[in-house]
């Protein structure tokens, strides 16, 4: 580790104190006793000089209490919001008189969506997460007026159709025209913020395995989101969880659904690819 690694990861000691040494389980996650997600993986082939051996769910990080959480589905308290995520699909609302159930009849259709998000959009030129695809949905298709990116109603359509892709691997495109997108995105993980002068590698890559206080520091990947938090009893999107990091460096920080946080998911997404589709997870 080089010295302006070591001094980030001084001021974090400093301000987050009890940092200890910790390691990831070895354990197995299969849901409902019948879904076997991959939650390690080899390296996707863009992170060869990555500082990691492997890539890992954020559920190795967490307590067996946590873990156990997440196993069964009567016992996840995400699936609340897919439940209200279902009521929304199945109502009517905006000028055309449509539903989402309308146009794709039963949410089990978004199968394998979940998966490749964030993607380019020919259509729209730009890459567009599943957030943006769900609003340009509302509007064209059903004349609704767009959730608010980072609102309960958003994440609970997220978590929906998140859920129809559970245990399927991530598959997100990185070349063509989502490249330019791809690289900034990786530019904003490896780039220091705030007072603390942290980067998202800092955490995630130099010290995943560590322990904060009575916490993991996991690898940040994002393939359990939407993702349960049981520090805020809620489900949390992946721009709300950026939100919340960057603040925590004492910096000024982006806003949901801005383009920095847009490219910051593509390259984020991108470091997960080969791990099983997991949200609605549960996390500390």
């Amino acid at each position: 580790m080089n010295f302006k690694s070591m001094t980030a990861v001084a001021a974090l000691m400093l301000t987050l104190p009890g940092v200890s040494l910790a390691d990831p389980d070895d354990d197995t996650l299969i849901i409902n006793g019948e879904t076997e997600i991959v939650t390690k993986a080899p390296l996707p082939a863009h992170m060869e000089d990555a500082n990691m051996d492997q890539i890992m769910s954020g559920w190795h990080f967490r307590s067996d209490e946590t873990q156990a959480l997440e196993m069964d589905d009567f016992d996840n308290p995400g699936m609340i919001f897919v439940d209200a995520g279902l009521e929304q699909w199945n109502t009517v609302e905006g000028s055309k008189g449509n539903s989402c159930a309308s146009c794709h009849e039963d949410p089990s259709s978004m199968k394998g969506v979940r998966a490749v998000y964030p993607k380019w959009d020919e259509k729209a030129g730009e890459v567009q997460t599943l957030a943006m695809q769900i609003n340009d949905c509302r509007e064209a298709n059903m004349g609704a007026e767009p959730y608010k990116y980072d609102s309960g109603p958003m994440v609970n359509m997220e978590a929906l159709i998140t859920l129809q892709s559970r245990g399927m691997p991530v598959n997100v495109a990185i070349d063509g025209p989502a490249a330019d997108a791809w690289a900034k995105g990786k530019e904003m993980y490896y780039t220091r913020y705030g007072q603390l002068e942290l980067s998202c590698a800092n955490c995630h890559e130099d010290n995943y395995g560590n322990m904060i206080r009575a916490d993991h520091l996991s690898q940040g990947q994002i393939n359990g989101f939407p993702t349960y938090r049981l520090k805020n009893a809620k489900l949390n999107t992946v721009h709300g969880r950026f939100k919340g990091c960057i603040r925590d460096t004492r910096a000024h920080t982006f806003n949901p659904g801005s383009e920095e946080f847009v490219a910051l998911e593509l390259y984020v997404a991108s470091r997960g690819n080969g791990l099983s589709v997991e949200g609605p997870s549960v996390r500390n």
